[in-house]
């Protein structure tokens, strides 16, 4: 039997994924998550074969989660189920150590295939995410600017361009605001833009943010 946790701060989503994994006899979710710190303490408690997790929710964000689901279970596959188009986050998240990485749009059969998939300790990619897989191994292929980016500075940008302010920043990252301020520093620098409005601008362009 499968075991699943499914990590996503909207119950419906939830209830959602619940109802397409119960046709399946092989599987079953055994426990529900609201966030990724209620995940980390799900994972503590209990013995699962897969972890479903949405990249954006309350308190620690779905990277700093799965690394650390990472650190207590090394072998415990971690399958991305986001709203964000795989180009902008999966490559990140695989090198993270994703299992597995799809879109919320794809179809039940993708996901039931995807959950077995990791499940055996196998890495899904989706025919999409596989051409775009190979065309980062393309020299000459042009990167988007934000590919630079640190984890760190990523999960930064996306969260200013999300209308969040410096202090909240710092405060769900655990960081100074100085330190904050250090961060949009370097993203502007990398990114080649003057100024926050640029930048949020940027992030709307490359879907990075809702």
């Amino acid at each position: 039997m499968i075991n699943i946790l499914i990590a996503d701060d909207h119950s419906v989503v939830r209830e959602g994924l619940k109802q397409i994994i119960s046709c399946n006899a092989d599987m079953t979710v055994l426990a529900e998550a609201g966030s990724g710190n209620e995940a980390i303490e799900k994972i503590g408690k209990n013995t699962f074969s897969v972890v479903i997790m949405d990249i954006s929710m309350p308190g620690k964000n779905g990277l700093d989660t799965m690394k650390e689901i990472k650190v207590m279970h090394p072998d415990l596959p971690v399958l991305i189920l986001s709203m964000y188009p795989e180009e902008q986050y999966a490559v990140r998240f695989f090198r993270a150590g994703a299992s597995g990485y799809l879109t919320k749009k794809s179809a039940p059969e993708e996901l039931v295939n995807a959950i077995r998939t990791v499940s055996k300790g196998k890495k899904y990619v989706s025919p999409s995410l596989a051409e775009k897989l190979v065309g980062e191994l393309d020299v000459r292929t042009e990167k988007s600017l934000h590919s630079s980016l640190s984890d760190r500075e990523f999960q930064v940008l996306c969260l200013i361009a999300s209308g969040k302010t410096s202090g909240e920043i710092a405060g769900e990252l655990f960081l100074s605001v100085k330190t904050v301020s250090t961060y949009r520093a370097r993203i502007l620098e990398k990114l080649r833009l003057k100024n926050t409005a640029e930048l949020i601008n940027y992030a709307i362009q490359n879907q990075l943010v809702e």
